[in-house]
């Protein structure tokens, strides 16, 4: 990856002066703070900044969610911190390895950096991968970032930190390793990308539709009193779920009956965006880049044996 941070200082130089993701975080809770992305694909206009992360002030210090796109988000968000509170951060959480939600780990590099197991394998496997592509997509903005993998293993079960309770759920559906955190003190539920609000889902990675149902059956029932979901606006009553839940449904749908009729690929990118669907955020881009990853297991499921 190397050569490519060469070529963009090359491309970009002076230009990096004038980037800045301007964070802002808002109190949504006591001690609970949210820094919120557009609903957006990634572009230089945004600079990759997609992407809900948080952080919680305790007693003890402060812990974060997610780390963003970049170094440059990531030393952003150290910034947006300080303004906040004079505590030390202690400890930096991923809910995933995907870049947007990864790619800041540069600058929490002098604190523990948890993840589930899982999420560490994927990031080493396709981390690079994945920020060669960020540096395609946003340019200059990810001057400097490289992979930094996480060093401490989460286990799912009540992370104690001061007076604070953090209940850590290790699930599936999105990316294969998807941590879920609820704040018990405050009832704020950091769903990540198991959760997609306003803005149409990506489904590279999931392990099936199906399993992300029951990632949210089990989210839903929680008792959580705000939802920080991975895209989208913070939500005070159960509207992500219901939403999640219809797009999926009529997501597998599509899928289904396409392969049970033996419908071609592109036909389905071409099937109409229910009206319901109108609203949310790269709905199109989204369905076409969801038949692209997951058709083909459909189709598979629908073929028979021959040699038996």
């Amino acid at each position: 990856m190397r050569w490519i941070v060469l070529l963009l200082s090359l491309t970009f130089g002076p230009a990096q002066a004038e980037l800045n993701y301007e964070l802002q975080p808002r109190q949504i809770a006591d001690g609970v703070w949210l820094l919120q992305g557009s609903t957006d694909n990634f572009a230089q206009s945004n600079g990759g900044n997609i992407v809900n992360t948080g952080f919680i002030v305790t007693e003890q210090g402060v812990v974060v969610i997610d780390s963003g796109p970049s170094k440059r988000y990531g030393e952003a968000m150290r910034q947006a911190i300080a303004r906040v509170t004079d505590k030390p951060v202690l400890q930096l959480l991923l809910t995933h390895h995907h870049p947007d939600h990864a790619l800041g780990n540069q600058a929490f590099a002098d604190v523990p950096i948890a993840a589930l197991a899982g999420t560490r394998r994927l990031l080493d496997e396709q981390g690079e991968a994945m920020a060669e592509n960020m540096y395609r997509l946003v340019g200059d903005w990810m001057r400097g970032t490289e992979v930094l993998l996480p060093n401490q293993t989460l286990q799912p079960g009540v992370l104690q930190i001061g007076e604070r309770r953090l209940r850590l759920l290790e699930l599936s559906g999105h990316s294969g390793a998807d941590l879920a955190i609820l704040d018990e003190n405050s009832g704020v539920l950091f769903a990540g990308d198991l959760l997609f609000y306003q803005r149409a889902l990506t489904t590279p990675g999931t392990p099936g539709l199906d399993t992300w149902l029951r990632d949210n059956e089990l989210l839903q029932a929680l008792p959580w009193k705000q939802i920080v979901p991975g895209h989208g606006p913070l939500a005070l009553d159960a509207a992500p779920f219901v939403q999640m839940r219809d797009y999926l449904g009529w997501l597998d749908d599509v899928m289904r009956s396409g392969a049970e009729r033996g419908a071609e690929m592109n036909e389905l990118i071409r099937t109409p965006i229910p009206e319901r669907f109108a609203g949310i955020s790269l709905s199109r881009y989204e369905l076409i880049r969801s038949v692209s990853h997951l058709y083909p297991r459909y189709e598979q499921a629908q073929m028979q044996r021959v040699d038996r």
